[in-house]
């Protein structure tokens, strides 16, 4: 295990206030699927939705997006069943129907229950053990925190239109963060990136518009150690990547879980 970066940096100097954009979650669950709530410390359960296809498939845990929620995925969840692959969709605190507040803190915390609490969950019903962790936008930090430092029992980590680097985010920082702390956070980030081993997939849309094309070439560039494959979208933006290359993002998605 890689030592932890001192998020909580980003919550003391007020960049988490530009970044949470928490909504509620009133969707019915959907036909053959299953919710859950997972603790993650005493008194703040998040919201799970278990998008089954078949137990013998491979199951991705999936951390989303800022301004999503569980119920915005009921619909896409039948692609990664196509691709060959059930789906595992997690909350942040205060999101969907989520308790807690969200910071950026407990953003990469929570991930360790989570997982620990979605291995469980499959164990229990006695799903296939190729288990994958996935993170799109702002969910690429619990992604990665799982890959660097809760890895045991995944087989690959996903990450899709990521946030990854935190470079962009630190210019959010109130002046009472020093440039020297900035700084070491920065470096503990990506040294945790760096000491990933397993396979990576990156998934990003040519002319993202919040996340430059330019972070996931980086991203591809910290994880020089493990085996990892970058699919640029052409033409897709941030928010719709998905449709914009539906046949090449989950192509890629099922070579991948395969």
């Amino acid at each position: 295990m890689t030592a932890q970066p001192d998020y909580s940096l980003l919550d003391r100097g007020g960049a988490s206030r530009q970044i949470f954009f928490p909504q509620a979650d009133h969707s019915p669950t959907p036909r053959g699927a299953t919710d859950y709530r997972v603790e993650v410390e005493p008194g703040v359960e998040l919201a799970a939705r278990l998008y089954a296809a078949d137990p013998s498939f491979p199951t991705i845990l999936y951390f989303h997006g800022n301004g999503e929620v569980i119920g915005h995925h009921d619909e896409v969840a039948r692609f990664y069943h196509e691709a060959g692959a059930n789906l595992f969709v997690v909350d942040f605190r205060g999101y969907g129907r989520s308790n807690g507040r969200p910071t950026f803190a407990t953003l990469v915390s929570d991930a360790h229950p989570v997982s620990a609490g979605f291995h469980a969950i499959l164990d229990a019903a006695g799903y296939d053990g190729r288990r994958f962790v996935m993170g799109r936008s702002l969910g690429s930090h619990p992604a990665l925190e799982i890959a660097s430092n809760a890895a045991d029992g995944f087989f690959g980590v996903i990450i899709e239109s990521g946030a990854a680097i935190l470079r962009r985010l630190l210019t959010f920082l109130a002046p009472g963060a020093t440039a020297e702390e900035a700084a070491a956070l920065s470096e503990d980030h990506e040294a945790k990136i760096r000491a990933i081993r397993l396979p990576a997939l990156i998934i990003h849309g040519e002319l993202d518009e919040l996340v430059p094309l330019a972070t996931a070439l980086a991203l591809h560039e910290l994880l020089a150690e493990t085996r990892r494959e970058l699919v640029v979208i052409p033409g897709a933006g941030h928010n719709d990547i998905v449709y914009a290359g539906l046949a090449e993002y989950f192509a890629a998605v099922a070579r991948f879980v395969r």
